[in-house]
């Protein structure tokens, strides 16, 4: 292990972990709507762990600890440090998989493991930002706290689901998506983009504070009343929309790891749109729409650019060139297809009509997607693999 290349850097052994985790996750999450094999805790509880805290998570764990101390002066994290990290995650991944087949102990064992090795990555991320040499500290501060709102929804997810209070669940969902996933992934991107782009615009300094607070306001309307949320929605549309347009980013662009990046951005306002329409309609009507305010939200952003985000990483710090080959150009505009097939799923099953098929689909293109991201780059992750551009 001292000498693997597969452990040599933090973002090599997170990103293989997620991925794994991606397709094996969505493909047990099938098996159990399908009720081929049955679930020891409810299935919406198990589809929606499995992503937030073992794929997306990781996710951010292989960025954070590569570029945290970039962006705070200091000194790389020592390999010794990331893998007491890791290792919680790969075990706790594996013995949630397991318990959630085979014994709801084994589950709610696995992500006590998961969350101690979840609050741990927190607080050697706290230390990188007290001890960081430079002035300006807002977007690691920003990260910071978004780092903790996913480790308070995380501990609310286990007592939710310990004290079997979907409340408390509900609540600890709306923390995850917003103020976890949505606000890590944002608060990251709002740094990077402008940056890689070479953007002229200008940004607004106080932009994530005031998103922050309306983040805040959606998930307290959203647990007092269902769908109400809708209200800020419409707000954050346009405070976001409007902030986009400012930065002037140079879109559309020939360079795939650019547009990738830009559509993800756009992908926000879209999101709030649907969110807030979609919740408006069901507060005044028994219309479902199968969660597609949270969905757009993260495939359409969240998942866009941590696609973009994890693959120029990759190249990056593999001593491969940062160019974008046909199987890559393949795997961008994949992640549409699959934002679309789920939009599509959530407005057929809004209709009443059968959804399965497009379940089914949804589900198929999400496991070609990460095969895709699998074949192309674990061999440059377990290996350091030299890609042919």
């Amino acid at each position: 292990m001292q000498n693997h290349y597969f452990l040599s850097q933090p973002h090599q052994p997170f990103f293989v972990l997620a991925f794994i985790n991606a397709i094996v996750s969505m493909l047990i999450f099938a098996l159990f709507s399908k009720g081929i094999i049955v679930s020891t805790i409810p299935i919406p509880n198990y589809h929606a762990y499995s992503l937030i805290y073992l794929l997306f998570t990781p996710v951010f764990l292989a960025f954070l600890f590569t570029t945290f101390p970039r962006f705070s002066g200091t000194l790389p994290i020592e390999k010794i440090v990331y893998m007491t990290i890791v290792i919680p995650f790969t075990i706790g991944s594996i013995f949630f998989v397991i318990g959630a087949i085979s014994s709801s102990f084994l589950a709610v064992t696995a992500m006590i493991i998961v969350l101690m090795g979840h609050l741990l990555a927190i607080n050697i991320l706290r230390k990188i930002y007290n001890s960081s040499v430079m002035e300006d500290n807002r977007d690691m501060f920003w990260i910071l706290v978004s780092m903790g709102a996913g480790g308070v929804s995380h501990l609310f997810f286990i007592l939710g689901y310990l004290f079997s209070s979907p409340f408390i669940i509900n609540l600890a969902i709306q923390i995850a998506i917003y103020l976890y996933l949505f606000m890590v992934t944002f608060s990251v991107a709002q740094r990077m983009v402008p940056f890689f782009s070479h953007a002229t615009g200008e940004q607004d300094k106080e932009l994530i504070k005031t998103i922050v607070m309306l983040l805040i306001g959606h998930v307290l309307l959203e647990t007092i009343v269902t769908h109400l949320s809708f209200i800020v929605d419409f707000i954050l549309v346009y405070i976001i929309g409007k902030e986009l347009l400012n930065w002037e980013l140079p879109f559309p662009n020939e360079n795939p790891l650019l547009w990738i990046l830009h559509l993800a951005l756009f992908w926000i306002p879209v999101a709030f749109i649907f969110s807030a329409l979609s919740n408006l309609i069901a507060l005044f009507s028994s219309v479902d729409f199968l969660f597609l305010d949270i969905h757009v939200l993260v495939l359409g952003f969240v998942l866009t650019i941590l696609i973009g985000f994890g693959t120029r990483v990759i190249l990056g710090h593999s001593g491969n060139q940062l160019i974008v080959d046909k199987w890559t150009k393949i795997l961008f505009y994949w992640t549409q297809v699959v934002v679309i097939s789920r939009i599509i799923t959530s407005i057929i099953f809004s209709f009443g009509w059968n959804f399965l098929f497009w379940f089914d689909i949804t589900v198929t293109v999400w496991l070609v997607l990460f095969g895709i991201w699998a074949f192309r780059f674990f061999g440059v992750l377990l290996l350091g693999k030299k890609l042919k551009s």
